[in-house]
């Protein structure tokens, strides 16, 4: 991270917290330079940062201010309402033609599921996966089958470990990214015309998957900050068939919610009461902007109910396809499972891996992408409430690289959606999150690209067409 981006976040978590206030002026160029002992330069920079996030605002012959309601000013959504019990589901056509139109690297991707590559270390990965290649122990073709490479799983049993999870690295498999890993655990706990309780709205990726396996879903009301209903989740237990819970607890997609510490240990009392499995998809608990992370939902399993899905897709190595489920009392049958499934992941890959991590270069990387995805989660937040209408809400996610805006009642989401292509911009529309294609007035918008003045321009315009006249996109009589 650039200095000056790092004393613009600086300022930033002050007038969030309240140190700084709206109205109070900040140390001149000269004092900040003393203080902080940078160059004019950079502390210019740093507040002309902040000044087009609309955080501050200069006023001529006196300086630098915090603008009024600059922070926080927007709402955030409610707690979701799903209609109906459970649900089966025909998303996938539907979800494919939305996700279709995001592949043109032309387009500006706020509709993407992918953080920007630039921002990960894949030319030094790559020197990681040509020596693994070069030097591979030809018995590797063997030994790195299902459960995986050896050296891989201690290394992710270490990282467990320091947050508090004695796991032993044969409970670990490792899978063709958490896709597979997620897909795995469906079949290990569910027969075809089961039920599955997930959250609502949750990732289109995890509804294509019940499809395919022909189950059943029953949306849990979610609320934007602290995630899954426990009371709604407690009723569907007792009232339905549920064989699994599908959660995403830290950072879910798409809301960004994290479910707290007592909440969390609350939800694994529910699991073993009605001896239902949780599958948690975890992708995105590495990318935490608090120094703590959330608190392992592992490290509260004593029964093995806890089927812990993660990967380095988000957080190092996009593109790798390297992931892994710690599949507790679960482990033996997704063993085998991955291999009459896809036989093994690719083994220089996870040689590679595994060597990136023993030489320490993981938590050094993690420290630098945290950083630039909450900087430009402040500066999409900040462009939001500038430029979106009246009525508007939105996430304030903690980590991951998704906010979720809840538009006023009379937006279209979709014709939304359509609109932004023909100009070159993508979102992702709400119903794709959705087995009954609720939230046709929410849209996902990925922070996860460093901020620009063609990502700045693309929120301006999707807030120009929000608050037009065009009756496609909003309903004039609503």
């Amino acid at each position: 991270m650039n200095l000056y981006d790092r004393l613009a976040l600086d300022i930033e978590q002050r007038i969030r917290d309240g140190v700084l206030r709206a109205g109070e002026r900040l140390p001149s160029v000269r004092k900040a330079c003393e203080s902080q002992r940078l160059s004019p330069s950079t502390v210019l920079k740093a507040y002309y940062l902040l000044e087009s996030r609309g955080l501050i605002e200069v006023r001529p012959q006196s300086g630098y201010y915090v603008r009024p309601r600059a922070l926080g000013a927007l709402p955030e959504p409610r707690m979701t309402h799903p209609v109906g019990a459970s649900t089966a589901l025909q998303v996938s056509d539907f979800i494919f033609e939305i996700l279709e139109a995001v592949k043109d690297p032309a387009v500006v991707p706020l509709g993407s599921s992918f953080a920007s590559p630039y921002l990960y270390p894949l030319d030094k990965l790559g020197r990681f996966l040509a020596a693994a290649s070069r030097h591979m122990d030809p018995r590797a073709t063997v030994t790195d089958l299902p459960p995986g490479n050896d050296e891989l799983r201690r290394q992710i049993a270490l990282r467990y470990l320091a947050g508090g999870v004695a796991l032993a690295p044969d409970e670990i498999v490792i899978t063709s990214g958490a896709m597979e890993a997620l897909n795995l655990c469906l079949e290990a706990v569910t027969q075809p015309g089961d039920l599955v309780a997930v959250e609502s709205p949750t990732f289109h990726a995890g509804l294509q998957m019940i499809e395919r396996r022909g189950l059943k879903v029953i949306e849990i009301p979610t609320h934007p900050r602290d995630g899954v209903s426990l009371a709604a989740l407690a009723d569907a237990l007792r009232h339905h068939p549920v064989k699994a819970c599908l959660l995403m607890l830290n950072f879910q997609h798409p809301m960004g919610s994290l479910v707290p510490d007592d909440n969390r240990r609350t939800l694994l009392d529910l699991m073993r009461r009605h001896d239902v499995p949780l599958i948690e998809d975890d992708t995105y608990a590495e990318l935490h902007f608090d120094r703590q992370a959330p608190l392992a939902t592992k490290a509260l399993d004593s029964t093995g109910l806890v089927l812990h899905v993660s990967s380095f897709s988000k957080s190092l190595a996009p593109g790798y396809r390297v992931g892994w489920v710690a599949a507790g009392r679960y482990a033996q049958k997704i063993q085998r499972l991955k291999l009459s499934a896809s036989l093994a992941t690719t083994i220089p890959v996870q040689i590679a891996i595994a060597d990136f991590l023993r030489q320490g270069a993981f938590d050094t990387h993690l420290r630098r992408l945290r950083g630039a995805l909450e900087v430009q989660e402040a500066a999409m937040a900040a462009a939001i409430e500038r430029h979106f209408p009246v009525g508007t809400r939105i996430t304030r996610p903690r980590g991951g690289y998704f906010v979720w805006v809840e538009l006023p009642p009379n937006c279209d989401a979709l014709a939304l959606h359509r609109r932004a292509l023909d100009e070159g911009i993508s979102l992702a529309p709400g119903p794709i999150f959705s087995a009954k294609r609720e939230y046709r007035n929410c849209i996902r918008l990925n922070f996860g690209h460093p901020w620009s003045e063609e990502i700045e321009r693309a929120v301006t315009r999707l807030g120009e067409m929000l608050r037009s006249n065009d009756g496609d996109i909003v309903d004039r009589l609503t």
